[in-house]
């Protein structure tokens, strides 16, 4: 990818594409103040404007945050308040808050109803509702009776219970045993926002939350694993939040997480040839059929790579063309130059 020029980075301001994220930011020396490329605020005339590369540059030649868009913070990074409810929830899955409750927190139910719907495409109070059928799930799977379990979850009717758990898995609980569960978070990094999924098995997805293929992939997950995918926990989204952290500090190269990778025989062999690419390094797609043993499937192997639901984890990123250009990537080709530079200036 060839570098952005002036007149590109202008095009892009005002555009609110977050794709650009970590890849410049933008001063306007008449305000002293610098922004995101996606910042809403209204568009600066070209000769007001410089960029830098990063906010601690534009900080050291005396600019200031922009108010609005928050250029220091994470790119649509939780509110604190609504992180402590949601680890709160997952902790006591049987409690429920109700707008009384939130408005004695000093919370306006209004606000973090706009929340859930923008981030996670319902309401909070069906955000709830979901982490209580998946814990009475679970109960019911371990041998507990449907209606201790629907209680014991914060029901208060069964008939409330087998209608919710109906609309969630398309069958009544009696059934239970027949749909398996792929738990799913959101977490925010660097360069944007993700959801990860995974099953008692391991990590199945790993994705920037504005992947035009996600639904495609959730689709294909609860197809191939038979799974409705509800909000939750489990050791292994616990670790990949930490290792994911621990790799944007620099301080991982290599993960541990364990992964659940549902595909074909080749797509599997694709996606482990991938994870032998070195921290920093790339191979172009010709490279990795080689290491296959198939030097002609090279468009196989794209494929492939584009059908890997779990990124950085497993590098796609690491991958480019024969003549060194940054091909298709899932998080927007902007992401996967980030991440190689990054991974460079790192090693």
């Amino acid at each position: 990818m060839t570098k952005l020029s002036f007149q590109d980075k202008y095009k892009v301001i005002g555009s609110q594409d977050s794709s650009y994220e970590g890849i410049f930011v933008t001063a306007v020396k008449t305000t002293g103040i610098f922004c995101r490329p996606s910042c809403r605020a209204r568009k600066p005339k070209s000769e007001n404007v410089t960029f830098f590369d990063t906010a601690k540059i534009a900080i050291q030649h005396g600019y200031r945050p922009c108010k609005v868009c928050k250029p220091m913070e994470k790119l649509a990074e939780t509110p604190d308040y609504i992180t402590e409810i949601i680890d709160e929830l997952l902790q006591n899955p049987y409690l429920r808050i109700k707008d009384q409750d939130l408005r004695d927190r000093g919370i306006m139910p209004s606000k973090i109803r706009r929340w859930f719907k923008k981030h996670h495409s319902m309401t909070f109070h069906a955000y709830q509702r979901m982490l209580r059928i998946n814990t009475a799930y679970n109960s019911i799977n371990r041998g507990e009776t449907i209606i201790n379990s629907a209680f014991e979850s914060g029901f208060e009717s069964l008939s409330g219970f087998n209608e919710s758990y109906r609309t969630i898995f398309g069958e009544p609980p009696t059934g239970a045993g027949k749909k398996n569960v792929l738990n799913i978070i959101r977490f925010t990094t660097t360069i944007g926002p993700m959801f990860a999924c995974a099953n008692s098995k391991g990590l199945c997805l790993l994705e920037f939350t504005d992947r035009r293929m996600l639904e495609t992939e959730f689709n294909n997950l609860r197809v191939r694993l038979n799974v409705t995918i509800l909000p939750g926990a489990n050791s292994h989204l616990n670790q990949v939040q930490t290792e994911i952290q621990e790799y944007f500090n620099g301080s991982r190269k290599k993960f541990t997480v364990p992964l659940h990778t549902p595909g074909t025989k080749f797509q599997n062999s694709a996606w482990k040839s991938l994870i032998t690419i070195p921290y920093g390094e790339t191979r172009s797609y010709k490279q990795q059929a080689i290491t296959l043993g198939n030097p002609k499937a090279t468009r196989a192997v794209a494929s492939a790579n584009g059908q890997n639901r779990i990124a950085i984890i497993i590098p796609c990123h690491r991958v480019i063309g024969s003549d060194g250009s940054l091909t298709g990537y899932g998080g927007g080709l902007r992401r996967k130059k980030w991440l190689l530079d990054f991974e460079r200036a790192n090693l």
